[in-house]
């Protein structure tokens, strides 16, 4: 029986050819992208785009880092990549937290208006960047957090609640009602219940909403460019002002490695924790 499940078929050799190419298909901008990124500058000019770098330098990574010209300043992304560090991570782990707790009101402890309190919410998750900008602008410009590392926090976990609360919830409602019940009886209060029996269970919901946050923060370029400072402004802008920034040759080979140096951490994150990502976004699509 094994034997004849793991035989190869032709239906079989059909599907696999099938996902090497769309793999392929997919990977290919990245093999031109690592490749052009060692390359020398000559080589980018006489040869082809497919071609494997012949003396392979990793001084383009290194302007990108340290040297190249995002405008008027010529340091490289990394202060702007050490500023989006500092933004996304207490932004992801504060809207996560909060939406945690929200979904958890929400699936256990019901209370009159519930229900359009989480409509509300879903509709908020569907409300577009261009439209919080003003609003939120004069906020920051109020509290004088406008131009700030601090402001870009406010900013992506306020917008970030909507979509942590919605998963958490969704999540949540999957926890039987009879343990949280049991609980109750036994004299826990909110937060002992949430602490030690719904918290222990989160693990692959934090996961979903950690990639998720984490993936929308750190690429995001429309809160980086309208909120951000010179000292504050994300790696995103810095990326696309080193870009767009011209010395008198476009060094193709140093934007593709700052490209790359930008993606790493989104890259190395679902790397390592994608397998959580779907295995979250799965149970919580039993009930609810």
């Amino acid at each position: 029986m094994v034997a004849e499940q793991s035989r190869l078929t032709p239906g079989r050799i059909l599907i696999y050819a099938l996902l090497a190419l769309v793999a392929l298909y997919y990977l290919a901008p990245l093999y031109v992208m690592l490749t052009t990124s060692f390359k020398s500058l000559e080589q980018i000019r006489t040869g082809t785009i497919l071609d494997l770098p012949m003396q392979p330098s990793t001084e383009a990574w290194t302007r990108a880092w340290s040297g190249a010209c995002t405008g008027v300043r010529c340091e490289g992304l990394a202060p702007y990549f050490w500023n989006s560090v500092s933004m996304t991570i207490p932004a992801v782990l504060i809207s996560s937290l909060i939406g945690s707790i929200n979904g958890y009101v929400l699936a256990h402890w019901r209370f009159r208006g519930s229900n359009v309190v989480f409509t509300a919410l879903m509709v908020g998750c569907f409300i577009p960047f261009q439209v919080v900008i003003l609003p939120m602008a004069r906020l920051l410009g109020m509290f004088g957090l406008s131009n700030t590392t601090t402001g870009l926090i406010i900013v992506h976990i306020i917008y970030g609640v909507a979509f942590t609360t919605l998963f958490f919830r969704n999540y949540y409602v999957t926890v039987p009602e009879e343990l949280v019940n049991a609980a109750r009886i036994d004299g826990a209060g909110f937060f002992t219940i949430y602490r030690r029996v719904i918290f222990p269970l989160s693990l692959p919901i934090f996961m979903v909403c950690f990639i998720w946050q984490f993936t929308q923060i750190w690429n995001d370029f429309l809160f980086g460019v309208v909120f951000g400072g010179a000292d504050a402004q994300p790696v995103t802008v810095a990326l696309n002002n080193l870009v767009n920034t011209s010395t008198g040759v476009t060094e193709y080979n140093v934007n593709m490695a700052a490209a790359i140096i930008a993606a790493l951490p989104t890259l190395g994150l679902y790397l390592v924790a994608g397998k959580y990502f779907v295995r979250g976004l799965t149970a919580g699509a039993v009930k609810g």
